[in-house]
Order: structure tokens, then sequence, then C-alpha cells
């Protein structure tokens, strides 16, 4: 593929998406093809299934929430990144594969193993070249969350979180050739 792939990974409210978004405007104004996306939500169908997970008033079962998760990033693989890289684009999402391992292994205690045999299923392989981690400690995404309404998923903070952001240094340590830690205490800028 001629393209670039970099993500954007992060507990919520670690500014990931900021990030996400200027890195692209960035590019773009110097003059790359860019394509900004986010999981879920990058397509049609992910925009139904992100509207489920974040607001579903049902009792939605991790191994359920892990393969609707599944099903959106298959989708936009095929339908978004592939197409984009194989047209030559810098695409930056803002969430992968990553944020399953660590919110549905870490997070909620799924086997890990099969996380990623499913993962490599729905996305043939891909992986991104480059993962940006914007680091932050529990207590700073909790005062920015509580700023803001939460969803479904923001509800479950704390613990589970705490349990999350140590999952993203785990899978940081074993791939240290394709993550990058940024910490996201400073401001947007320095970030």
């Amino acid at each position: 593929m001629a393209g670039f792939f970099v993500s954007f990974e992060g507990i919520d409210k670690s500014g990931k998406s900021t990030q996400a978004r200027m890195l692209a405007d960035y590019l773009s104004r110097v003059g790359c093809d860019v394509v900004l996306t986010r999981e879920p939500g990058g397509t049609d169908l992910g925009r139904e299934i992100r509207h489920v997970l974040l607001t579903s008033q049902f009792d939605v079962r991790p191994k359920a929430e892990m393969l609707l998760f599944a099903a959106d990033r298959a989708q936009h693989v095929a339908h978004l990144i592939r197409p984009a890289l194989a047209a030559g684009k810098i695409v930056i999402a803002e969430r992968y594969v990553d944020s399953t391992l660590a919110y549905q292994g870490y997070g909620r205690g799924l086997d890990l193993d099969e996380l990623k045999a499913i993962q490599n299923i729905a996305t043939g392989g891909l992986m991104p070249q480059v993962t940006v981690w914007v680091d932050v400690p529990v207590t700073i995404a909790r005062a920015r969350l509580d700023a803001v309404v939460r969803d479904r998923m923001e509800v479950e903070f704390d613990a589970r979180f705490e349990r999350v952001r140590k999952g993203y240094a785990a899978l940081c340590a074993e791939e240290p050739a394709r993550w990058v830690r940024v910490d996201g205490e400073k401001s947007v800028d320095e970030v």
C-alpha cells in the first residue's frame, strides 16, 4: 500500500481526538492528502454501531460489545481505510485495534489472544505504521469528563479506566517501534 496509517489511542478525554484533528489539519495545510476517521463511526454502518454502543439502555455483554466493535472495524477497513491507503493517502484514525485490546482485554478482562485473533480477521492484519498514545492519568481524564455529559461507556470510569491505561502501557511496551507515548497532561499545543 502506498499510503501511511497513523492511529491515536488513549483513555477517554486524553486529548487524542484533538491531536488527531490537529495533525490532519497540519498535514492538509502542507499539501498531503489526508483522511481523518474514527472508531467506532468511520462509516455509515459504523455510525449506527456507535449509536448502539454509546446510548444503548440494554445490558450489552462484554463479548457482544467487542464483536460490535469488530464488525465496525471490518467495515471501516474494507470501505475506508484500505481504499484510502491504496490511493496513497495518509489515514489518521482516532482509535483502532489497540482500543479493543486495552478496553475489552485489559479493561473488561476478555482473553487477549481471542481478541487479537478476532481483530486480525476484522482487519485482514492491517495495522498502523505509527500509533500515538496520548497518555493522561485517570484523575485528569475524570476531571475533563466531569465537564461533559457521559455516555454509557464513560459512566464506568475509575477502576476500569486505570486497567485500560495500564493496558495501553503494556501494548506500548510490546511494540515500541510502532508506539509513541505522548504526555497528555501538557497543553494542547505542547502535546
